[in-house]
């Protein structure tokens, strides 16, 4: 039975019915993407998807030029909608520049119009049949150079790309032949040839792209040897959805989590990028991608990057082992296949946050990954067991420094972050807080209720400053220090004055309540009344370079500190220290 739909060239050009796919090419030192080769495919299911068919078509019916400068313009289109980084590699047949309805300027033109600079541009030579009149050619580069473009030239060492092309039209670019890729890692005479590849690419100041690396070994071979840059299935397929980040994982096995700049770990640093598909993508498609990536067990759906949900892969074994599955299932979409019920996360949650959300949610999902986002767009993905991880050996780093009380972090973490916020050299705030009057209050009621007071002002603390950006430390006794890194603390510090004021009345019984205080002997023995409950916080806002280690910003705070309680009842101290002393008192009733 054949299921393919015959479409006439001519209805394919018309309806511009081609689908642009992007494959990454790495830059082999920095481990970063340094552009795209656009490749085309034709209609799903019709005979001239191929782009061997596709072209040869055109090709028998004298509408090659045509058909390459709309492969170009949608190229050229998709890769600014997309908003790719690097540059993009746009394949193009030298005989198209002999042809009569060849017209030169049209690519800048659209560049122009799209606001795409030429120089991210490179004209990728793509040689089908022996290439005769070398000075034509030369001549068509030296135009396009002269435009801005950059020229790379494609297969070097497989059929009609030989090295009499390398010297004629010495381009910027050279891609080495997948055949010389295969199994370079253990065939000596390949790793000969390529290394003379290397050396002469030196002396003509060429670049050289490996093609075709799909192994991990061929890849360490290859970056081993030197070479500049690389292309294959092991870095990225072609893909509708281009890959943006190269996973970490095909370079080391091992995950790093580092913390951000405040030193909370947040859901972002457990990011794992997986390369996204549609629902429209096709069963058999996805079939191959599960089977190139054996440890893959799911597989990200996105529409306009937004997270749509999981496509796992025992949905799809279930539905390929079924009798006949391939041939019914194969070129389906797999729209009913996706797992919509996914936990989606902002990158920008700590951990510890994620981890009551995941909570949640384990016992009906049932899953072990979720998906990250950015201002809801599609990032990656993320293990629940990374997370265990990461929340354990918090935990434990937790509780060995970690005030016995509170269970916020002591001295030592603080002293670490204020070292480390002054070696980033940001702008921040920190925060002194300090309890009025509660000693007194501590001998009257007992420690139990001291304790309660304590806990409960750690508990106001927590819920107001809630930023990842932003840390909270216990000093020890009443004494609390805040680290804070957005626009809003003074609102921050005001509302945590209101907050106190309003709950620790009711620590109170109504006789003292009604009274406005206790009565209670001071350090000489004296009897004396002693007010409610305040709290003094001296704030000093830290530009950089102010101080030089966490000692100086201590000698700072208290001194904001000390200010704070000159001021009766809830009181705001700012020392505001931008070359001149700003100060300001608040009293916040």
């Amino acid at each position: 039975m054949n299921n393919l739909t015959e479409l006439p060239l001519d209805v394919i050009i018309q309806s511009k019915k081609l689908s642009v796919y992007f494959q990454p090419i790495i830059e082999n030192n920095g481990h970063l993407i340094f552009g795209y080769e656009a490749l085309i495919r034709g209609p799903i299911n019709s005979s001239l998807h191929s782009p061997i068919a596709l072209f040869e078509t055109a090709r028998q019916q004298g509408r090659l030029v045509e058909l390459e400068l709309l492969c170009r313009e949608l190229s050229i289109i998709q890769f600014k909608q997309f908003n790719l980084p690097g540059k993009l590699f746009l394949n193009a047949s030298p005989e198209t520049l002999f042809q009569p309805n060849f017209r030169s300027g049209r690519t800048l033109d659209l560049l122009k119009k799209i606001g795409l600079d030429p120089a991210r541009v490179v004209i990728e030579l793509t040689e089908h049949s022996p290439l005769e009149n070398y000075e034509a050619v030369r001549d068509a580069l030296k135009h396009y150079k002269e435009m801005g473009f950059e020229i790379a030239m494609d297969d070097l060492g497989s059929g009609y790309s030989g090295l009499r092309m390398w010297y004629e039209l010495r381009p910027d670019y050279v891609k080495i032949d997948r055949h010389f890729m295969c199994d370079i890692d253990s065939d000596k005479v390949k790793q000969q040839f390529v290394t003379s590849i290397k050396n002469i690419a030196l002396e003509l100041n060429c670049r050289v792209i490996a093609e075709g690396i799909e192994t991990e070994n061929e890849y360490r071979f290859i970056e081993k040897m030197g070479l500049q840059f690389c292309q294959g299935y092991y870095i990225g397929r072609p893909a509708l959805l281009p890959l943006r980040r190269i996973p970490e994982g095909l370079f080391s096995n091992k995950i790093v989590v580092k913390p951000s700049a405040s030193g909370v770990i947040i859901i972002s640093e457990l990011l794992q990028y997986v390369n996204a598909i549609n629902q429209s993508t096709t069963v058999e498609y996805c079939a191959n991608i599960f089977n190139q990536y054996p440890a893959l067990e799911s597989i990200p759906v996105i529409e306009e990057n937004r997270s749509i949900g999981l496509l796992r892969r025992n949905s799809l074994t279930n539905l390929l082992f079924a009798q006949y599955g391939c041939e019914l299932s194969g070129k389906k979409s797999i729209a009913t296949l996706v797992d919509n019920h996914v936990l989606v996360l902002e990158g920008s949650l700590s951990i510890e946050q994620a981890s009551v959300l995941i909570s949640g949610q384990i016992g009906k999902q049932k899953t072990l990954e979720f998906i990250i986002t950015h201002n809801g767009e599609y990032q990656g993905v993320g293990s629940v067991i990374d997370l265990l991880k990461e929340i354990t050996h918090l935990q434990i780093n937790n509780a060995r420094y970690a005030n016995p009380l509170t269970l916020l972090p002591g001295n030592v973490p603080i002293s670490k972050e204020l070292d480390k916020r002054l070696q980033l050299s940001n702008s921040f705030v920190i925060c002194y807080i300090d309890l009025d009057n509660f000693k007194p209050y501590n001998d009257h009621y007992g420690y139990e209720k001291g304790d309660q007071i304590i806990l409960g002002l750690a508990n106001i603390l927590r819920q107001v400053i809630t930023h990842s950006e932003d840390f909270i430390g216990h000093i020890g006794g009443d004494d609390f220090i805040m680290i804070l890194s957005t626009n809003n603390w003074h609102t921050q510090c005001v509302k945590i004055l209101d907050c106190f004021s309003e709950w620790v009345r009711h620590r109170y019984t109504p006789e003292h309540q009604v009274m406005g205080g206790i009565t209670g002997e001071d350090r000489a023995g004296k009897l004396q009344s002693y007010p409610l409950l305040t709290l003094s916080i001296g704030c000093v806002n830290l530009p950089p370079p102010i101080c030089n280690s966490h000692h100086d910003v201590a000698v700072l705070a208290s001194y904001a500190k000390s200010m704070a309680k000159k001021i009766r009842g809830n009181a705001l101290f700012v020392y505001d220290s931008q070359h001149t002393i700003n100060s300001r008192q608040e009293k916040v009733s």
